[in-house]
């Protein structure tokens, strides 16, 4: 195999040679240049990159790409298109010999050196044999791939050239037909001239000793140079580094009939290998593909590439849930990073280091006694300063956004969040950082979702999906649906949840790490649903599922264990599940965990009070709940927090203060889209109203215009129950309209309701 030189290599140098004979029109000027400079130029070119192309072309080019580039523009001469002068220089090659002279005239092609332009003078010789021919620049694009182009073939030994020129002859015959129609002469040998001259064909015996069999499989892998091999495992890898895709399965099949053919494949493709079995999931084999790799490397480049092997293991070791591994292979990335001087790993390092930090804080707690980043404000800090010294805009994106998320975190204020994110919004614009986009828009949807705007961060989720998602990396892309799916579910719209989830291509389920999210993510969607089914048995089942992932995110962990203590209080197991609230609130509590997390333990710890019949032991947990929301902006869990403290209210027969309260949140209520919020806020407005009924004198307009209110709202707590399919709920909100018809004298109205709660009873055990 050629290390440069393939067939379709000397295409495009017959067509360049036709540019510069100055035989295509100017209309045709600009979609050959951009063709030529598309195949010419490196594919990590910012200029030439058009992933869709990359996806779909083949390794290298055919004859057909050629005549789809060409076929459609006029040349300069009168009554032929550029292919049909393209196709005439391409079978003027016609041996061995010929292909020699094509390569030693490309000199031509060139501005001469002033060396050159000096010996000619002095021999005077004529400098200008051809001068309607356009010189190219002997540093341009074209003129540097026409300079190396020649000094490879130079390069090549006797049997790699002969090689070459029957994998050229292979490579072009496709073409006979449509050169017989331009050339009547032409034959079946028309390949070769010097069989021509003595008469020989395909058949004769000299032909197949010089030839063999032309168009088998051997000829045509001769057509892949090394360098082609080198450019597609590079782009491989960046698309799964960058993408977090793993390798599809038509590449594997193409690498797989490469190596069996016996073409020599670079080292790099241990490296392909190992990324694929690492986002598979099978941690042996890639941990043996990545050894053999730099086994490899590092024969060649000493310990350069040293502290990036480190790098890998550490992130390996953490993908597999070895975390006190990681650490340790990242802290001698660290220090062999800083050996070598290399800024770029060293600060991606510490990066992962604090990334690492926040998902798992007890697994770094001798790293943080040596004060390798020191606290979180320092360490990003320090990130965006040797980012910014490094033009690692990429790295100073994700420090920005990772601001924003500490401040939302420790309840600091929206308004940082925001500036923070506006920063790394016009960081990603003007420095074109694509792969960030995703994370920042998930992080002003995630903003929205706080301040209880749902609306405005579905429109954020929607709008990355319809414009960002092909350029970000899949992860942000399945977080971003799955998060997509939990707020239609919120609405009650279960099945275009499910639905959105099935929108995750086939492929991006096959890497271990993303697959374990979605089906989490599914798995929390059905649990929930269970849940408001009263289908605690199934609900049971699909928690023992949830709980086998080891290494879930914090966000996923929580929401579990929430909907664990929901499935508890549902069973009326309260002491079990206040134990549960207690370990967790006392985990969170070391970790300093999400304000947001805790606010959320601390209402769903006051509902438990009330469920257990001492609802006004909760009042002071309820009232800080409300308060450290307030501060922290977390307007739906201040919502749910003030839910809480007008149950105790309630529960002291304040019924006036409370329903003025409840009163007050019920738009911002309404505004978050969340249907079990709503129906629990509408409850508690009617039980208000209805303690104020009470309160009214027997036979009054007053008692009757409270539970006229009572019952308008547990008709609207019975519709936000019924979109989520809460049999529970429905059936209370049932219990007390029945109960307040028969208080009313309306006995049939109160009759009527108690069938229809029959039904909704009988309907859900149908359903199991």
């Amino acid at each position: 195999m050629s290390r440069y030189l393939t067939p379709s290599k000397v295409g495009l140098l017959a067509l360049i040679s036709l540019y510069t004979e100055s035989v295509v029109p100017s209309a045709a000027t600009i979609p050959v240049l951009s063709f030529l400079i598309s195949q010419i130029l490196p594919v990590n070119s910012v200029k030439s990159r058009n992933d869709d192309l990359l996806r779909s072309r083949d390794i290298t080019l055919t004859l057909d790409d050629f005549q789809k580039a060409t076929i459609n523009h006029i040349s300069g001469i009168p009554g032929r298109t550029v292919w049909d002068l393209l196709l005439n220089k391409l079978w003027k090659i016609n041996s061995f010999d010929a292909l020699h002279v094509f390569f030693d005239t490309l000199s031509l092609l060139l501005q001469k050196t002033p060396e050159q332009l000096q010996n000619e003078a002095e021999d005077g010789a004529d400098t200008d044999s051809n001068p309607n021919r356009m010189l190219l620049s002997r540093t341009s694009p074209l003129g540097a791939f026409v300079r190396r182009a020649q000094l490879e073939f130079t390069r090549l030994q006797f049997h790699d050239g002969l090689t070459l020129w029957k994998s050229f002859v292979t490579y072009r015959a496709p073409s006979l037909l449509q050169w017989k129609k331009r050339n009547q002469t032409a034959g079946n040998t028309s390949f070769d001239v010097n069989l021509q001259q003595d008469r020989l064909d395909l058949g004769d015996r000299l032909t197949e000793v010089a030839y063999g069999e032309l168009g088998t499989e051997a000829s045509q892998v001769a057509g892949v140079s090394t360098e082609d091999v080198e450019k597609l495992l590079e782009y491989q890898v960046d698309q799964m580094q960058r993408m977090g895709n793993r390798l599809p399965q038509a590449m594997k099949m193409k690498l797989r009939d490469m190596i069996e053919s016996g073409v020599t494949i670079p080292s790099l493709s241990h490296y392909v290998s190992f990324l694929d079995s690492w986002k598979a999931g099978d941690y042996p084999s890639s941990f043996d593909k990545l050894h053999r790799y730099f086994d490899y490397t590092m024969h060649n480049r000493d310990r350069t590439f040293y502290q990036y092997a480190l790098l890998n293991l550490a992130i390996l070791h953490q993908d597999f849930g070895c975390y006190s591994e990681a650490v340790v292979a990242m802290q001698e990335t660290i220090s062999t990073a800083r050996e070598n001087n290399d800024m770029v790993c060293l600060n991606y390092s510490l990066s992962w280091l604090y990334h690492f930090g926040k998902a798992h804080p007890e697994e770094i707690h001798e790293v943080q006694k040596k004060g390798v980043l020191g606290t979180d404000r320092e360490a990003l800090a320090f990130l965006k300063a040797k980012a910014k010294e490094t033009s690692m805009w990429a790295l100073l994106s994700t420090s920005l956004l990772s601001e924003a998320k500490l401040s939302l975190s420790q309840g600091d204020g929206v308004a940082q969040a925001f500036e923070s994110i506006l920063k790394a919004s016009h960081l990603n614009v003007t420095k074109n950082v694509l792969n960030a986009i995703g994370s920042q828009m998930s992080m002003q949807s995630s903003v929205f979702g706080r301040l209880g705007v749902s609306c405005q961060a579905w429109v954020y989720g929607e709008l990355f999906l319809q414009c960002y998602a092909s350029p970000s990396p899949v992860e942000d892309v399945v977080h971003c649906i799955c998060k997509s799916a939990f707020l239609l579910s919120q609405k009650g719209r279960y099945e275009d949840a499910l639905a959105r989830m099935e929108e995750i291509e086939e492929e991006t389920l096959g890497t271990l790490r993303y697959s374990q999210y979605w089906t989490s993510s599914l798995g929390l969607l059905k649990f929930r649903r269970h849940l408001h089914r009263d289908n605690l048995t199934a609900a049971e089942h699909v928690l023992a599922q949830l709980r086998a992932p080891l290494n879930l995110s914090q966000d996923l962990q929580m929401n579990v264990s929430m909907l664990e203590m929901d499935l508890l209080i549902r069973r009326g197991d309260y002491s079990k599940a206040m134990e549960m609230l207690e370990e967790l609130a006392t985990k969170l509590n070391e970790e300093e965990a999400d304000t947001y997390q805790r606010v959320k333990l601390m209402t769903l710890k006051a509902q438990i009070y009330d469920k257990s019949g001492i609802t006004q032991k909760g009042f002071s947990v309820a009232l800080r709940a409300a308060s450290l929301a307030h501060r922290a902006r977390l307007l739906p869990a201040l919502w749910e927090a003030v839910g809480r403290v007008s149950a105790v209210l309630i529960s002291l027969k304040e019924f006036s203060a409370a329903a003025k309260l409840l009163d007050s949140i019920m738009p911002q209520v309404l505004e978050c889209e969340d249907c079990n919020l709503s129906a629990q806020t509408f409850a508690l407005l009617a039980d208000a109203h209805v303690g104020m009924a009470g309160q009214a004198k027997a036979e009054t307009l007053q008692r009757k215009e409270q539970l006229t209110k009572a019952l308008e709202h547990i008709e609207r707590s019975f519709d936000e129950f019924s979109r989520i399919e809460d049999v529970r709920g429905q059936c209370e909100m049932m219990a007390k309209k029945a109960t307040i018809m028969h208080l009313n004298g309306d006995p049939v109205l109160a009759n009527d309701c108690a069938a229809k709660y029959l039904d909704i009873k009988r309907a859900a055990k149908d359903q199991l």
